[in-house]
C-alpha cells in the first residue's frame, strides 16, 4: 500500500541556499543579510536616505499614553475577573460593602476590557463581564452565616445591582461592536 504526502512541500528556501536579491533585508538570514549578491551593503545601493520634513507639535507625542495592551479572550476574562475581585475587596475595606460603589468601579473595567481585547477576540468581552461582575460581589456580599449565607448575598447582590451589570454590559457591547465594524472594514480595505 502506498502512502502519499500529507502535508504540502515547503515554498521557503532551505537552509544554507542564498536568497534572491529582490528580497527585503528581513527575508535575508544569516551574517551577511545586510548585503547584496556583490558583498555591497544594500543601503549603499539605494542611494541617500531621502529628507523628511519635521514633524509639528500635532504629531510628536507631548505626554504620557495610555497603555495599549492586547488581551486573548482569555487574558482578557481573567483581567476581568481579578480587577472585580481587587475592586471588591477595596469596596469592602474602604466603603463598607457599599453595593452602589462597587457597581460605579464595574463600569471603568468594562470599558478596559472592551478596548484592551484584541480584535480576534473582541466578541468575548462581553461574555466575560457578568462573570466577573459575580465573582466580585463574593467580597462585597454579607457573609455572616457563612458560605450559605455569603452565596445567597451574592445572589441578592445580582438581584438588587442588575442596573449596573446590564448598563456596563451594554456600554461594552457597543464598544466592541464598534471595534469589531471598524476591524473588519479596515482589513476589507487591504489587498
Amino acid at each position: 500500500m502506498e502512502q502519499h504526502r500529507t502535508r504540502p512541500p515547503k515554498d521557503g528556501p532551505r537552509r544554507g541556499t542564498p536568497t534572491p536579491a529582490h528580497l527585503p533585508p528581513q527575508a535575508r538570514r544569516g551574517p551577511d543579510a545586510a548585503r547584496g549578491p556583490a558583498g555591497v551593503p544594500v543601503a549603499a545601493r539605494r542611494g541617500p536616505e531621502p529628507v523628511r520634513a519635521a514633524a509639528g507639535p500635532a504629531s510628536a507625542p507631548t505626554g504620557r499614553r495610555f497603555p495599549n495592551p492586547r488581551l486573548t479572550g482569555l487574558g482578557g476574562g481573567l483581567f476581568c475577573v481579578a480587577a472585580m475581585l481587587l475592586l471588591g475587596a477595596l469596596d469592602a475595606l474602604l466603603f463598607g460593602s457599599s453595593l452602589i460603589a462597587y457597581g460605579v468601579l464595574f463600569l471603568p473595567v468594562c470599558v478596559l476590557t472592551a478596548l484592551w481585547v484584541r480584535p480576534g477576540d473582541l466578541l468575548t468581552a462581553p461574555v466575560a463581564l457578568p462573570i466577573a461582575f459575580g465573582a466580585g460581589l463574593f467580597p462585597v456580599a454579607d457573609g455572616s452565616a457563612g458560605f450559605l449565607g455569603s452565596l445567597m448575598g451574592v445572589f441578592t447582590g445580582l438581584a438588587t445591582q442588575a442596573g449596573w451589570l446590564y448598563g456596563g454590559t451594554l456600554i461594552a457591547g457597543v464598544m466592541v461592536l464598534v471595534r469589531r465594524v471598524r476591524w473588519v472594514r479596515s482589513r476589507r480595505r487591504r489587498p
